[in-house]
């Protein structure tokens, strides 16, 4: 596999200048900067990702190599001058890839909580840089950064959105409810959402890439027609009835290592589903913009629990947060699983391997003390988890997790009588690398 390009600023900020510079002296009367940056990127990203695919770090750093010593050559034919800086220009970075190490890129869902009350709630992915602390220091403080917004300037969603009598046509949780999120090899941003349920895709900078991608019905039920929708599906028609409960949709989503393919889970079962401990996890091709076809079947431990987050361990293996719908005190389920797609059991579920108890979770240096607020709970030694919502989990590596937790605010949680944190916790735990 190609090594995708992560140019230095450097490197593109000359790219980009001497493309300036050639563009001008070619024509002194038109140069890049009658073009705004971000129109720029966004116009340029299908082609940009495209040469990015095909070169080599090596190979684009030979031609910015050549580029500059034919600047020195008297005679120099401008328009060659031209064409190798408008390639190097498109592979160079765009904003928001040079980032700082420790940086997690971090996105809300809708907003509110519900459709009707979020449409003035802007759809965004935070980068955050979190300062954990640990046995040897650290603040617990999380700097909220730069921000994507997601938007449709091109109407490809389909169907009418909050902002729709605008240019930019800024994204919504009027519009879609984004819970689960992987970035593509080429920088391209995948959405699993909730009010579809749905596929989005997005380029770098946020804009809608081509229309969500729907569930086949056939592929949960041979009975259920056309696509799988929620209440909230904006192609519901009377007397059609929702297929998908509310807010059970893709929550979690997780992405192979080589950059090919997505695995959405349902986060509840089907409307139409008699089993209603079983989610069922599809395989969505990157590369063909659709579904596979391919779909594993997952039990939960009771009906009513929930499949919150996923994430790749390798090409087959991946882990899965669990939970209750408890708070607080009353959270007294959420596991972490390690599933393989290649291991399913005689009954045709996948097999699960717990990794970790974040009801129970070993504190010996006592990190979790002292509370930040009177009467927080479940601290010390174990720490629990007690966010209603904990719906993020990142694998650091082969044996540290970085778990989120959804405040869902005003709710409470860890601390009975104040709406929850954000919080962001990272569990070691040996051996995660060879469980199942």
């Amino acid at each position: 596999m190609r090594n995708r390009l992560r140019t230095p600023r450097s490197v593109a900020i000359f790219a980009y200048a001497i493309a300036l510079i050639s563009t001008a002296c070619t024509d002194p009367k038109q140069t890049l900067l009658d073009a705004p940056i971000p129109t720029i990127i966004d116009t340029s990203a299908a082609l940009s990702a495209a040469v990015r695919s095909l070169l080599t770090d090596a190979a684009l750093l030979c031609l910015l190599t050549l580029l500059a010593w034919q600047l020195t050559k008297p005679g120099t034919k401008l328009w060659i001058l031209r064409c190798a800086a408008a390639l190097l220009a498109l592979c160079a970075t765009i904003p928001g890839e040079v980032r700082t190490p420790g940086e997690f890129l971090a996105m809300p869902d809708n907003g509110f909580g519900a459709k009707a009350n979020s449409s003035d709630f802007l759809i965004r992915a935070y980068y955050i840089e979190p300062d954990f602390k640990t046995a040897k220091g650290g603040t617990g403080a999380v700097t909220v950064k730069d921000f994507i917004q997601f938007r449709d300037p091109n109407a490809l969603i389909g169907f009418p959105i909050v902002n729709a009598a605008t240019t930019q046509r800024l994204l919504t949780g009027g519009d879609i409810d984004p819970e689960s999120m992987q970035r593509a090899d080429n920088g391209d941003l995948w959405v699993g959402d909730e009010f579809g349920p749905w596929i989005l895709h997005f380029s770098a900078t946020g804009v809608l890439q081509e229309p969500p991608s729907p569930v086949p019905g056939s592929l949960v039920q041979p009975t259920v027609p056309g696509s799988l929708m929620s209440p909230n599906n904006p192609f519901l028609v009377p007397p059609a009835t929702a297929t998908q409960p509310n807010s059970r949709g893709f929550e979690a989503m997780s992405s192979t290592p080589d950059g090919k393919h997505l695995y959405p889970i349902l986060e509840g079962s089907t409307a139409v589903d008699p089993d209603t401990r079983r989610r069922f996890l599809f395989e969505f091709s990157i590369d063909d913009g659709e579904f596979t076809g391919r779909v594993w079947q997952y039990h939960t431990e009771q009906p009513g629990y929930l499949v919150a987050d996923m994430w790749a361990l390798d090409q087959h293996r991946m882990v899965v947060i669990e939970r209750d719908g408890g708070r607080g005190l009353t959270a007294v389920f959420r596991n972490v699983y390690v599933i393989d797609l290649r291991d399913v059991g005689a009954d045709g579920f996948l097999e699960k391997h717990r990794a970790v108890d974040l009801t129970a979770i070993a504190d010996p240096n006592l990190i979790s003390l002292p509370p930040i607020h009177a009467g927080d709970v479940r601290l010390g030694d174990p720490f629990g988890v007690v966010c209603e919502s904990i719906e993020a989990i990142h694998v650091i590596d082969g044996q540290r997790l970085l778990l989120g937790c959804d405040n869902n605010f005003p709710n409470t949680g860890r601390n009975p009588s104040l709406a929850d944190d954000n919080e962001f916790i990272v569990v070691n735990v040996p051996g995660l690398q060879s469980l199942n």
